[in-house]
């Protein structure tokens, strides 16, 4: 699949289910993908990008922003309290957000730096143990206690488990999302993005179907 394809299929479904065409933002997922496949992607005029690691984009996107300016970047995967400073330099976008340490590491930098990316706080809407997220029951209470560090909280993020109908988990952070007054919702990989869609996705992200297969090597 290409770009252009996703693209469409993008439009296609916001069309169906009656939303504004250009309301879902499509966020190139470019980690592990090796330089040349991010540049092509790049020349083909896109300028959103998702990466897992801080470091690898510490590595990747200085370049390509010398040549492409308008370029942003959000960091998708975990953050660690370590590299916050790091990743606060780096980002456009932490969708990340997903405990009260880094939250509270994040509000003491943004005094330091005078700036913030903006945040996406991670909800583990399967309350799987090995997945990084704030519990659905704890996410009201989160979401406030990160306004009251006033840290730019824009959106949630979900990861749905593997086995289980997307579509459900996707209602729940929407719905978390709506009783808090949040409007961004970053749901929906390269298998169920057109459902994240159906169920109100401002961020979808999308990796293999657009650069092709990830070698890990």
């Amino acid at each position: 699949m290409s770009l252009s394809e996703i693209t469409a299929k993008i439009e296609k479904e916001e069309n169906r289910v009656g939303r504004a065409v250009g309301s879902t933002k499509l966020i190139a997922v470019s980690k592990v993908q090796p330089d040349e496949r991010v540049e092509a992607v790049l020349r083909e005029g896109h300028r959103l990008f998702g990466e897992n690691k801080v470091q690898e984009a510490a590595g990747k996107w200085p370049g390509f922003r010398e040549e492409f300016p308008d370029v942003k970047v959000h960091l998708l995967g975990p953050l660690q309290t370590n590299k916050a400073r790091q990743a606060m330099e780096l980002f456009d976008a932490i969708h990340s957000l997903d405990r009260p340490k880094l939250a509270n590491t994040l509000a003491r930098l943004v005094q330091e730096l005078g700036n913030c990316p903006e945040l996406f706080i991670q909800v583990n809407t399967g309350e799987e143990p090995q997945k990084a997220g704030i519990l659905p029951s704890d996410a009201d209470t989160f979401i406030q206690e990160c306004r009251a560090l006033d840290l730019p909280i824009v959106g949630l993020m979900s990861i749905p488990p593997a086995n289980e109908e997307a579509s459900l988990h996707f209602a729940l952070l929407r719905k978390i999302a709506e009783r808090n007054g949040v409007e961004g919702l970053s749901m929906g990989m390269s298998g169920d993005f057109e459902r994240a869609i159906a169920q109100g996705a401002t961020h979808v992200r999308v990796g293999s179907a657009i650069f092709g297969a990830r070698d890990y090597g």
